[in-house]
């Protein structure tokens, strides 16, 4: 069997379907107006969640509107129409919201569902490509996510009409997000997968450094033995201990400056006479992000770690937090 070649037409139906698509989208910006601001008013005020229904395409749509509504802060799920017939409608109560897409607004399986909705008291907010169909007098709010036509050559495949159904459900999502003050913390607490989802996830053990990374010279160390360690380990610091390791003080470069700068005799002069006691710490468990405040709040980029006994078990600077992606 001959393998079928594609000719460079195909090049130019490719840029005339993301063409038609890209219009389609274009064209929505005239449609947000009152109504859709009705609309983020109902869902911000919903008690309950926002139920997104479609068929076929539709709802493959709708289970992304969905997704993303739950990801940037309002409860929603997805209900198959046809499954909701045969029992799912029980996740449908009154004080929920549901959007229900249909590029007609006439598709069946949606339609023989909203008296039961509509009985069960919860709002109805249509996705409609046609605002005069069924679906669309029927709803509560009727939001235009319509094309003038499809991207596909026969006009039939929904195409440009999904992808504008698509974007108004991201406009949706992103106005609530920003409605609801949803940031960045928020976001990540819903993808803990993710980069944000690191910064709420690593905690200060899995970035700190240990054993012999860690710099450290007991207390009658002199300041040529400090200072080499500060070089050894590489982080700016090195921390004073006790035999026990104990943490008494910790000896930074900002230190060394002030005490040339002071005049001291550094040469017979101990370690313990030049570090800056009681340090500010954090145990193994705490969040890096936590590190990464405290770090900022006492203007330091080095910081002890120190097991529950106030024991030394690690150190930790701004440059590990920052390889670690939590900065």
């Amino acid at each position: 069997m001959n393998a079928i070649q594609a000719t460079p037409k195909a090049l130019d139906l490719a840029r005339e379907v993301l063409r038609v698509e890209s219009e389609a989208v274009l064209a929505l910006v005239e449609h947000i107006d009152d109504t859709f601001l009705k609309a983020l008013t109902s869902i911000l005020n919903c008690k309950g969640r926002v139920i997104v229904c479609g068929i076929g395409k539709s709802g493959h749509v709708g289970s992304k509107i969905a997704s993303t509504l739950a990801s940037t802060g309002t409860p929603a799920f997805f209900v198959h129409p046809a499954e909701a017939s045969h029992g799912d409608l029980g996740m449908i109560q009154s004080g929920d919201i549901v959007i229900a897409i249909s590029n007609s607004g006439e598709s069946a399986e949606l339609l023989n569902i909203l008296p039961f909705i509509k009985r069960r008291g919860a709002r109805l907010i249509a996705m409609t490509g046609k605002p005069q169909s069924t679906l669309a007098r029927d709803a509560d709010l009727s939001l235009y996510a319509g094309a003038e036509q499809e991207a596909c050559p026969l006009n039939l495949a929904p195409t440009a009409s999904t992808t504008a159904a698509l974007a108004l459900g991201d406009a949706l999502a992103v106005a609530l997000l920003d409605a609801r003050g949803f940031g960045a913390e928020d976001f990540a607490r819903s993808h803990p997968g993710g980069a944000l989802g690191r910064r709420l996830l690593t905690r200060v053990r899995d970035v700190m450094r240990t054993g012999r990374a860690i710099p450290v010279v007991p207390p009658d160390a002199g300041i040529t033995d400090a200072v080499n360690e500060i070089s050894r380990a590489g982080i700016g610091m090195t921390i004073i201990a006790s035999p026990e390791m104990d943490v008494l003080g910790i000896f930074t470069d900002g230190d060394l400056r002030r005490a040339i700068v002071g005049q001291r005799d550094l040469k017979s002069t101990t370690i313990a006479a030049l570090m800056t006691p009681k340090p500010r710490c954090i145990t193994p468990e705490k969040l890096a992000v936590e590190a990464v405040e405290r770090m900022e709040k006492y203007k330091i980029t080095q910081i002890p770690v120190v097991d529950e006994n106030a024991r030394l078990v690690g150190a930790l600077n701004m440059h590990d937090l920052f390889q670690a992606k939590v900065v």
